[in-house]
C-alpha cells in the first residue's frame, strides 16, 4: 500500500494501516514530515498558525493508546486571567454575557441550512451574534464567520467556549508529534521516503501494485488525480509570528469580537518555544479573497497594541505569512462535511486531509478522514489478493 503526504492524515492513514498487516510505503515531497503540523527550527518554535489539540477530539484517545501523545500542557490557571477580549475598540476583561448564553446551546439546535448571523442573532441579538462569529474565527479560519452554515459554526463555538478549555499543546511545538507519529511508522515497518515527489504518471504505477491513499491538501490531490471536481472552500488568512521581550502583565490571549482575529502567547503554556526572556506569540486573521496582506498585519498590530503595550520595541522576531485555501473546510448553509469531497476516489484511490468529507474540529477532520482512508485501502488490498491483505503486493 502506498501513502503520498507525510503530514498528520498521511502518517494516521500509515500507522493504521501498518498496524491492520500491511508493508506500507509513505511518500513525502519535502525534505521533512509534517505538512501544516510543522514547526520551525531554532531559537523561536512557531508552527503554522495557532494550533492546539482538543481533549475531546477522536485522535486524543488514539495518540495516547499508541503512547504517542507525549508530553502535553495546557493554560496555566492565572494566565486565563490574562484572557483579553476587543469590543468596541477597547480591550475588555470579560466577555459579553451573550457569548455565555450561546456557548448553552446545543449545536444541535442550529440548522444546517440558515446562515450562523440569522440563526444567532435570533438567539442573543444581533451584536451578540456578530461578536460570536468574531470568536468562531479562531477555529475557522475565514471572514466572514456569520456567512457559514449555523450548525458548523455552533459546533466550533461551544468547543472553543467550554470549560474548562478542551484545547492542549504539544511541549516544544507540533513537529514534536510529528516525530513521535514517524519513528512509530517506522517501528511498525513503513518505509518513509521524503523528498519523494509524486506525479501522476508515478501515481498510475503506484495504483497498479497496491491501493493508494493521497493525504495531501486539496488543491494538490485536485492535479495529481486530475479531478476538477476536488474543490471545497477553505479561509484565507493572514498569519503573523513574533517573539517578544518578555513583560509582566502581558495578555494571554486577545480575541478580537469587532472582526475575525485571534491573537495567542503561546509561550505562557510553553517556555521552551522561545529563548530565555522573550516569549512567543502566533496570531491568525482572516481576510476575504480581494483583500492584501497588509490589511490582516493590521488588524494583528491593533491586538498587539491592546495587549502588549510597547511590543515593537521589544520585538525580536518577526514572521508573516498568508494561507489560502490551507486552514480547513468550511461549510455554507445547507451542507454538511458529508457533501466534501469523498474519501473514495475509486480505481483504488483513496483521499484523506482536512477537507475531505470527515467529521471534526481543525486537525481533527484529517486525523478521521487518514484512519478511514486506511481502513477502506486495507480492505482494497484484502479484495485483491483474494483473503486477507497481500503482503508482498502493498
Amino acid at each position: 500500500m502506498h501513502v503520498i503526504g507525510g503530514g498528520l492524515a498521511g502518517l494516521t492513514a500509515a500507522i493504521t494501516a501498518a498496524e491492520s498487516g500491511a508493508r506500507v510505503t509513505l511518500y513525502e515531497g519535502h525534505r521533512t514530515l509534517g505538512g501544516r503540523a510543522r514547526t520551525t527550527d531554532g531559537p523561536h518554535r512557531a508552527n503554522e498558525g495557532p494550533h492546539a489539540l482538543y481533549r475531546r477530539g477522536p485522535h486524543w484517545t488514539w495518540l495516547a493508546r499508541r503512547d504517542l501523545l507525549g508530553p502535553v500542557v495546557s493554560v496555566p490557571p492565572l494566565e486565563g486571567l490574562r484572557f483579553r477580549f476587543r469590543r468596541d475598540g477597547a480591550a475588555r476583561r470579560v466577555p459579553p454575557a451573550a457569548l455565555l448564553r450561546l456557548a448553552r446551546r446545543s449545536a444541535r439546535t442550529a440548522p444546517v441550512d440558515a446562515d450562523f448571523r440569522s440563526w444567532a442573532t435570533g438567539q442573543i441579538g444581533e451584536e451578540g451574534a456578530r461578536a460570536a462569529a468574531n470568536f468562531a474565527a479562531a477555529a475557522l479560519f475565514h471572514h466572514d464567520p456569520g456567512a457559514l452554515s449555523a450548525r458548523f459554526v455552533q459546533e466550533r463555538f461551544r468547543r472553543l467556549a467550554s470549560l474548562p478549555p478542551e484545547a492542549r499543546y504539544p511541549a516544544g511545538g507540533w513537529a514534536r508529534l510529528i516525530e513521535r507519529m514517524a519513528a512509530h511508522a517506522r517501528g511498525l515497518g513503513v518505509a518513509v521516503e521524503t523528498g519523494a515527489r509524486v506525479d501522476t504518471r508515478r501515481l498510475g504505477e503506484l495504483a497498479r501494485t497496491g491501493p493508494v491513499v493521497v493525504a495531501t491538501s486539496l488543491d494538490s490531490a485536485r492535479a495529481l488525480l486530475a479531478d476538477a471536481s476536488l474543490t471545497w472552500e477553505s479561509g484565507r488568512t493572514v498569519l503573523v509570528d513574533l517573539a517578544l521581550r518578555t513583560r509582566r502583565g502581558d495578555a494571554f490571549v486577545v480575541s478580537d469580537l469587532d472582526a475575525p482575529g485571534w491573537l495567542e502567547r503561546f509561550t505562557a503554556q510553553d517556555p521552551g518555544l522561545a529563548p530565555a526572556g522573550e516569549q512567543l506569540l502566533q496570531g491568525q486573521f482572516p481576510i476575504g479573497s480581494d483583500a492584501r496582506r497588509a490589511e490582516g498585519a493590521a488588524r494583528a498590530e491593533d491586538l498587539l497594541d491592546l495587549g502588549f503595550p510597547g511590543w515593537r520595541e521589544r520585538t525580536t522576531w518577526r514572521v508573516e505569512a498568508l494561507a489560502d485555501g490551507r486552514t480547513g473546510a468550511v461549510d455554507r448553509p445547507g451542507t454538511t462535511w458529508r457533501d466534501r469531497p469523498s474519501v473514495v476516489r475509486g480505481d483504488g484511490v483513496f483521499l484523506a486531509g482536512d477537507q475531505v468529507a470527515a467529521p471534526g474540529l481543525l486537525s481533527e477532520v484529517s486525523f478521521t478522514s487518514g484512519l478511514e482512508a486506511a481502513m477502506l485501502a486495507v480492505k482494497a488490498a484484502g479484495r485483491r489478493s483474494g483473503s486477507g491483505v497481500d503482503l508482498n503486493r502493498t
